[in-house]
C-alpha cells in the first residue's frame, strides 16, 4: 500500500508519510505549520511541501486536518492587523461539491471565521465551468472569464477570501474582482499553499 493511500486511510501523516500523532498530522509537521505573509495574503507554505495535505483534505475527506491548519492561519491573519468585516471562500461547482461531499475552501473559511470570531457568508456562486488550475500545464493557465463568479449580494467593508491553494492566481483574482465589484472595500486572502510564489505580487494588484 502506498504512503499516500495509507495517509488517506488515516494510517500515516499526509504531510510527510510518517507516524500519525495529532489532528491528522504528525507532531513534526504540525511544528512546521507557520504562517507566511505575501502582499495582502496569509498562507502556510509552498504547495510542494503541503500538497499532500491539501489533497488529503480535498479528496480524502480528512476534515480533522482543520484542527492543525486553522490555528496557524488564524495567527497569521491576526498578525496583519487587517480590519475585517467577514470571511468568505472561493466557491466550487455543484457537481464537484456533490462528488466530494463538501467544498474544502468553504470548510477552511468557516473554521477560520470561527477562530477569528468573524461572520462567515457565502458571497459568491460559481456559474461557469473551468478546468482545475492544478491539473493544467503552466502554458494553459490563463485568466478566467469575467462571468466565472457572480456575487450573491451587495457587500460592504473588508473581507477575507479563503481558498485551499493558489496556483496561477487566476481563480483568486477573478473571485476577488467579483467581490470588489459587489461593493467590498478591500479583499485579503488566506490559503494553505501557494504553488508559484511569483504570483504573490500579481494577486495583490
Amino acid at each position: 500500500m502506498s504512503p499516500f493511500l495509507e495517509a488517506l486511510l488515516g494510517m500515516r501523516c499526509p504531510g510527510c508519510g510518517g507516524k500519525l500523532d495529532l489532528a491528522g498530522l504528525c507532531r513534526s509537521c504540525r511544528d512546521e505549520l507557520k504562517p507566511q505573509h505575501g502582499p495582502n495574503l496569509v498562507y502556510l507554505g509552498h504547495y510542494q511541501r503541503w500538497g499532500r495535505v491539501v489533497r488529503a483534505l480535498k479528496y480524502g475527506g480528512k476534515r480533522d486536518l482543520l484542527e492543525a491548519l486553522i490555528p496557524p492561519l488564524a495567527v497569521g491573519v491576526q498578525q496583519t492587523w487587517w480590519t475585517l468585516h467577514g470571511v468568505t471562500a472561493v466557491p466550487t461547482l455543484p457537481h464537484r461539491k456533490l462528488a466530494r461531499g463538501y467544498n474544502q475552501a468553504e470548510l477552511l473559511g468557516r473554521a477560520l471565521a470561527k477562530a477569528l470570531e468573524l461572520p462567515y457568508r457565502e458571497t459568491l456562486t460559481r456559474q461557469r465551468y473551468t478546468p482545475s488550475q492544478t491539473r493544467r500545464r503552466l502554458s494553459e493557465r490563463g485568466e478566467l472569464p469575467e462571468d466565472t463568479f457572480k456575487a450573491r449580494t451587495v457587500l460592504q467593508g473588508c473581507w477575507l477570501l479563503v481558498d485551499d491553494v493558489i496556483t496561477s492566481g487566476s481563480t483568486y483574482r477573478r473571485a476577488r474582482a467579483t467581490l470588489l465589484g459587489a461593493g467590498a472595500q478591500k479583499v485579503y486572502g488566506a490559503c494553505i499553499g501557494v504553488r508559484n510564489p511569483n504570483v504573490l505580487r500579481d494577486i495583490s494588484l
